[in-house]
């Protein structure tokens, strides 16, 4: 028998999600069958409930949310998930997406993905060029040469920590930037000390918030 699998989210326990579980529960999601995260951030690597969500899914289900960040801070990790579902044949509704309640088990939810996939992808190609631009025509005017440390702006290190989430090498988004990983690492740290959990990517250990999730769907 199929079933509606609901997920909420809040970044504190001081927070409640009272209100994520209220649409959830008008959209159909059974009392047991709502999984809740309480205190977990979308660059929290530790997310029990929604690991124990997607273990619960199987064929036909649908994985309801009430909007599509409660999944992640990536655009491109919450559009992989709804491809993984898809392809375990379980349909993935969000039910404030724009404006509007979308399932990806219709056309019409089907095209809104497949357009928001279309656009973050476009996105990541233009962050890409963003950072090497910059770097050309730092290296063009001879700035930063002679060993001393380049430095990198904020707006440089957003980029970067979004490339990085969109599963652009460390690595090569280091070389770009003309800096070690070490340094990125560094200075990721500095702005944002959960970017500290980067150096469990560059170990092959994927976080949620940057290489999708831990525990794939249940295969049947």
């Amino acid at each position: 028998m199929t079933k509606l699998i609901g997920y909420a989210r809040v970044s504190t326990r001081h927070q409640d999600t009272d209100r994520q579980e209220v649409d959830l529960r008008a959209a159909g999601v059974r009392a047991d069958d709502l999984y809740l995260d309480r205190g977990a951030s979308g660059a929290n690597a530790s997310r029990p409930a929604l690991d124990a969500a997607l273990r619960a899914l199987e064929r036909d289900d649908t994985f309801v949310v009430t909007t599509l960040d409660r999944l992640g801070r990536s655009t491109g990790n919450m559009l992989t998930l709804a491809e993984e579902l898809r392809d375990e044949g379980v349909a993935l509704r969000v039910l404030n997406l724009g404006g509007g309640d979308v399932d990806t088990s219709t056309p019409m939810g089907s095209m809104v993905f497949t357009v928001m996939a279309a656009l973050a992808q476009m996105e990541l190609e233009i962050k890409r060029e963003r950072v090497l631009d910059s770097v050309s025509k730092r290296r063009a005017s001879g700035a930063d040469l002679g060993g001393r440390p380049r430095k990198i702006t904020d707006s440089q290190l957003r980029n970067a920590a979004q490339l990085i989430a969109a599963d652009v090498p460390v690595a090569e988004v280091a070389r770009n930037l003309g800096i070690s990983r070490a340094t990125l690492y560094r200075r990721l740290s500095e702005v944002n000390p959960a970017a500290a959990e980067l150096h469990e990517v560059a170990e092959g250990t994927h976080p949620p918030a940057l290489h999708g999730l831990t525990t794939p769907v249940k295969r049947l």
